[in-house]
């Protein structure tokens, strides 16, 4: 497969960047809030978890005692 000229690949790269479109701000609000959410939602969720497999570790070690 033959390279592209650098001039050809430059107009390529300048067309495919035409097409690109940003997000609006309220977007990228909207979508900042919902991660914001979600990661609070899974943290509280994984601590709840990690307490749960430790409070049965801890019973299972006091067991052996």
């Amino acid at each position: 497969m033959a390279r592209p000229k650098i001039g050809e690949f430059v107009n390529q790269v300048k067309t495919e960047a035409t097409k690109i479109v940003w997000p609006t701000s309220r977007e990228t609000v909207q979508t900042t809030i919902m991660v914001i959410i979600m990661t609070t939602i899974l943290a509280i969720f994984f601590f709840g978890v990690d307490s749960g497999f430790k409070f049965i570790v801890s019973w299972l070690t006091s067991l052996a005692r």
